[in-house]
């Protein structure tokens, strides 16, 4: 018989490694472009709430609940494809977008690089590339 930890790594069942706090890290990418849109937290309802509506849902850690992306705004991330890694601690979603999906209202919430110890740099003008 197969071990826990080799089901979860090879078999067909999602099995989602939540951290000490409930957690686990979901990335967002435009399934279109492959460019990196955001990263967030799911808990176990945020998952289901997705995988049931095709919206990204996930869990606010500052403000300690639920939350649907673009409730506010408007800037929903439309679910196509959900995948799980290797061991199942980290989620990918891909993703239409509706809009900006950074709240500062630009495209990808990864906008700047880092040029040095302390310092950055805008990434192909998205100083002023705001939708």
């Amino acid at each position: 018989m197969a071990e826990a930890c080799d089901m979860r790594e090879e078999g067909l069942a999602l099995d989602p490694r939540y951290d000490r706090d409930g957690l686990i890290t979901a990335v967002a990418s435009n399934a279109e472009t492959g460019e990196l849109l955001m990263l967030a937290h799911m808990n176990a309802q945020a998952l289901a709430a997705t995988i049931e509506t095709r919206v990204a849902h996930f869990w606010s850690r500052s403000r300690s609940k639920l939350w649907r992306k673009g409730e506010e705004s408007g800037n929903e991330l439309h679910v196509l494809d959900i995948r799980v890694d290797c061991d199942q601690d980290a989620i990918w979603l891909l993703v239409k977008p509706v809009g900006p999906a950074c709240h500062t209202s630009r495209r990808s919430c990864f906008y700047r690089r880092v040029t040095g110890q302390d310092t950055l740099e805008w990434v192909d003008g998205e100083e002023d590339a705001r939708q």
